[in-house]
């Protein structure tokens, strides 16, 4: 992609920007944007294919955009389908270097190629392209979606491409729960609805619950049966769920009145989920199917316990699930989302290094060979604490300090308003 043509663009942009005419600069600013969304899509494509980002210590084009740009996965790998596709269509990435299409516009396209065929959309480019350049997006899809019902008529339907182009499944964490959203193809999707009608159905006669309930309880024992049963081990540890509490809270949600526990510290944690309130902590507790973690701020205590000194090599599963609390259950690799954790020595066995809590790191396997290769180089500055830099020394979390100021200023802040409305105990 010529970087020439993307220029000039941003040259007439800043022009319009000072003409005094609104109508103008609004037409500057998209062409500008649109222009640099191009340009970025470039240049993201071209730092995965020659694995740049590893200089930073990043494991994947998506780490470093999420730590560098502040992009989510999916908008980083849209970028580099845009780009795989501009590189199949050159008048098309001419057009978006020019800003004269958007990055939406590309999109469509690309799942023309994907659903219709490479072939087929490079030969309609010609007069795809004025549509794109003269309308809006979903004119655009209505197109390409014709296009695809006069070749493909004997298989196309409204509901089924829809599905093609969304098919996935996402669980959000919410307040006051879980959103399950997404949509599964026909034998996936008919699967799992033979599996949630055989576990809901009425369990006695006089069974009241509804359908609703019956389905959430069964899905809800078919996974107990399946961490507690059916998934392998790892290193010892088989999955699990992690509540992270400190002791001042698991104390006051256990002891206090039911229905009345007002936890006096930070919010116990769900791992993976967020902070949880003192009633369902209280509960998890008290059930079999989960790991209670307690942390404690005397880390001398927590080091005599779980230390194991130069005689032992590999972290055992106390060790592993205290590293694992410690992050949260993801990878120690700023901008890495990764849970699937490996526990590295910050000081490399191989090198004296011993199997100590305070010297021991969750990596994911992506990231943990970046270590061996020079790459990443971490330092422990004991407590649990790590700091990490790239092979030329340069710092890779660049929000930890700030982020640990908010967070102590958010702990003062709870405490200071526990302690002016709790009521003495008599």
């Amino acid at each position: 992609m010529s970087s020439t043509v993307t220029v000039q663009a941003l040259r007439e942009a800043a022009h319009a920007l000072t003409s005094g005419d609104h109508r103008a600069a609004l037409v500057a600013i998209q062409t500008a944007q649109d222009a640099l969304d191009a340009a970025k899509a470039h240049h993201l494509a071209e730092m995965e294919r020659t694995a740049e980002f590893e200089l930073d210590g990043s494991s994947t084009i998506t780490a470093w955009a999420r730590q560098y740009l502040r992009l989510e996965a999916k908008q980083t790998k849209q970028y580099l389908a845009a780009d795989a596709t501009m590189r199949d269509l050159p008048a098309v990435a001419n057009a978006a270097a020019q800003g004269q299409v958007r990055l939406e516009h590309v999109k469509i396209l690309t799942f023309g190629i994907k659903h219709i065929g490479a072939g087929v959309i490079s030969n309609a480019e010609p007069w795809l392209l004025p549509v794109a350049r003269t309308h809006e997006p979903s004119k655009l899809r209505q197109v390409v979606r014709k296009l695809r019902e006069a070749l493909y008529p004997e298989e196309l339907d409204q509901a089924w491409i829809d599905g093609m182009a969304k098919e996935d499944i996402h669980l959000s964490a919410v307040p006051d729960g879980w959103h399950v959203n997404g949509f599964l193809n026909t034998l996936t999707g008919a699967k799992l609805k033979a599996v949630l009608e055989s576990l809901s159905v009425p369990m006695k006669a006089g069974d009241d619950r509804t359908a609703a309930d019956r389905r959430v309880e069964g899905l809800d024992r078919l996974l107990s049966s399946v961490l507690e049963n059916g998934l392998p081990t790892d290193k010892g540890i088989r999955p699990q769920l992690s509540v992270i509490v400190d002791v001042e809270t698991l104390h006051e949600a256990m002891t206090a009145t039911p229905g009345t526990a007002q936890p006096v510290g930070e919010p116990a944690e769900l791992a993976g989920f967020g902070p949880i309130g003192p009633q369902l902590l209280s509960y998890l507790a008290c059930t079999g199917e989960t790991t209670p973690i307690l942390t404690s701020s005397d880390d001398l205590d927590q080091a005599q316990i779980l230390n194991l000194g130069d005689t032992i090599r590999l972290a055992t599963p106390a060790q592993r699930k205290a590293v694992i609390a410690r992050q949260r259950g993801q990878c120690a690799n700023p901008g890495c989302t990764h849970t699937h954790l490996e526990i590295h020595h910050s000081t490399w066995w191989s090198n004296g290094g011993t199997t100590d809590l305070d010297g021991l790191i969750g990596l994911c396997t992506r990231c943990h060979p970046l270590v061996h290769r020079g790459l990443l180089v971490i330092e422990a500055l004991g407590q649990g604490q790590f700091d990490l830099t790239s092979r030329d020394g340069r710092p890779l979390d660049l929000r930890r300090h700030t982020a640990r100021r908010h967070l102590r200023k958010i702990r003062q802040t709870t405490r200071q308003a526990h302690d002016r409305t709790r009521p003495l105990r008599t």
